[in-house]
């Protein structure tokens, strides 16, 4: 785009479009970064995680933890090529897609008169054929990945069921504190009022 620039401008066109994108990039990873450190937070005031991990900061009230969190990920997958990383994450994202539409049909299945706010107006056999398609487009991103894509999602997937199962481990043992759901409401009881 800044060569483009250069071409039908000049050479200020190109620095001011070089310096936009680097503007923008920098929005894109704050907005990124600060998406993913309020997950952290939610998923410590769920008790997924120990209350450490929802600390905020006195000054600001940002989550540091998951920011601080989420900047290590960063910076530990930096040195991979950027379409393994894409490439990683699409991965990812198809596990973790294969596997919604296998708890959808079974949940259909198994509780078929379960109110629902919403439901796909199908039976089980529609289900299944409409979940058929997108299931085929992952399929064949899985398929088409690289080794190190493989390496990278397996080491992630493997990593987050250890890391569920240790969870478990230190909530039976009591080794850190985490926050249950009905604290959340009583905190935000107490801050309507």
């Amino acid at each position: 785009m800044a060569v483009a620039a250069e071409m039908i401008s000049g050479k200020w066109l190109k620095i001011w479009v070089e310096i936009g994108a680097v503007l923008s990039a920098i929005g894109l990873f704050e907005a990124q970064l600060s998406s993913c450190s309020y997950q952290v937070l939610g998923m410590a005031d769920l008790g997924f995680l120990p209350k450490f991990f929802g600390a905020r900061s006195k000054w600001f009230g940002t989550p540091w933890v998951g920011i601080l969190l989420s900047t290590a990920i960063t910076i530990a997958v930096s040195p991979m090529d950027f379409t393994d990383i894409v490439a990683s994450a699409n991965f990812i994202y198809s596990l973790g897609m294969l596997l919604e539409f296998a708890s959808f049909i079974w949940l259909r299945r198994k509780f078929p008169a379960l109110k629902r706010p919403y439901k796909v107006p199908l039976g089980v056999p529609g289900l299944v054929v409409m979940c058929l398609v997108p299931s085929a487009f992952l399929i064949v991103i899985m398929v088409i990945a690289t080794k190190i894509v493989y390496l990278v999602s397996g080491l992630m997937t493997v990593g987050a069921i250890f890391w569920y199962f240790f969870m478990n481990y230190c909530k039976s043992k009591k080794w850190f504190a985490f926050a249950n759901g009905d604290e959340i409401e009583g905190e935000e009881e107490v801050s309507a009022s």
